[in-house]
């Protein structure tokens, strides 16, 4: 935390340096993607549910939300949000077939950041297991220092993920539900034109944020530092253990950029980055939940839903 502190004021110190316009793009960009995001899941969640009016707006919304809570809660806390507020959007639909849109979503997301994480481990930018244990603000290194306890969690998780499909086998309801979530795929062509699309130039406004986000800070910009950036925030939230993943992900900046600007400026960029966005989200987010529920209160709220 206190690493994290220090970046935090290193960014402070360094505000009057950072560039407006640049600024301005990254954040813009950042929304579009939000909206490209959102486009593909709500396209997913037409093919399942082809009798009922799916309006972008409630899904975009409920979109927003989640991402707006993920900012500032561990845990995928946001996620809840999300799904909830798009249950109530589409009438007659299930929680079952809400989570399993989202693997349908990580089709794309799976074989970009697999080739991603290839190209960083060929290129050498990421560090290795030895490093990883002594860079600072790592939120990993528990993981990494108690490799008997990791390895049972990890046999949990996959025990875990079996017993689970045992029993989705034996019910034939649920498995109906789930297949629901699919019916996109059904229609390869569709599915491109209307899922991997908006997919696809969601990760490209991610890399245009990054391409802003780094002039803004005044370092470098080329390709390779883009995609070095988002494979470590990839890897900086591959496990929710803090909000955003901002430790890891400031460790992981420091490391793989050394050398690309002053310790000063990677220090801003690594921390100045991830407020910025986590601000953007907050307001957004919370506007869409204010604008959806008509208040805050959001536990107060689904308590009295599920009456």
């Amino acid at each position: 935390m206190g690493r994290v502190l220090d970046a935090i004021e290193a960014f402070w110190n360094y505000l009057a340096a950072v560039q407006l316009l640049p600024l301005a793009l990254a954040i813009s960009c950042h929304l579009l993607k939000t909206a490209c995001a959102s486009r593909a899941w709500r396209n997913v969640l037409v093919a399942a549910y082809p009798t009922v009016t799916v309006r972008w707006r409630a899904i975009y919304a409920a979109y927003l939300a989640g991402a707006g809570v993920n900012a500032i809660f561990p845990a995928r806390a946001g996620d809840v949000v999300r799904l909830y507020l798009a249950r109530r959007a589409i009438p007659g639909s299930t929680y079952t077939t809400l989570v399993s849109s989202t693997l349908v979503l990580m089709i794309v997301d799976v074989v970009v950041g697999v080739s991603l994480f290839a190209w960083a481990f060929s290129q050498g930018v990421l560090p290795g297991l030895d490093v990883l244990r002594s860079l600072p603000s790592f939120d990993f290194r528990w993981f990494l220092e108690h490799e008997a306890a990791t390895q049972a969690i990890a046999l949990a998780l996959v025990a875990g993920v079996i017993a689970l499909f045992v029993w989705l086998r034996r019910r034939a309801d649920l498995r109906a539900r789930v297949a629901r979530a699919f019916a996109v795929l059904r229609h390869p062509a569709g599915y491109l034109r209307t899922v991997a699309t908006w997919q696809v130039a969601d990760w490209c406004l991610r890399l245009a944020t990054i391409w802003f986000f780094l002039d803004a800070f005044g370092i470098r910009q080329n390709l390779h530092n883009v995609l070095v950036v988002q494979a470590t925030a990839s890897l900086a939230t591959l496990l929710p253990v803090s909000p955003g993943g901002i430790g890891t992900g400031q460790a992981l900046l420091l490391y793989t950029l050394r050398g690309q600007a002053t310790r000063t400026a990677l220090l801003a960029f690594s921390v100045g980055m991830k407020i910025t966005l986590t601000v953007v989200d907050l307001v957004v987010g919370f506007a869409a939940i204010l604008i959806a529920l008509r208040t805050l209160r959001f536990r107060s709220r689904m308590a009295l839903d599920t009456r």
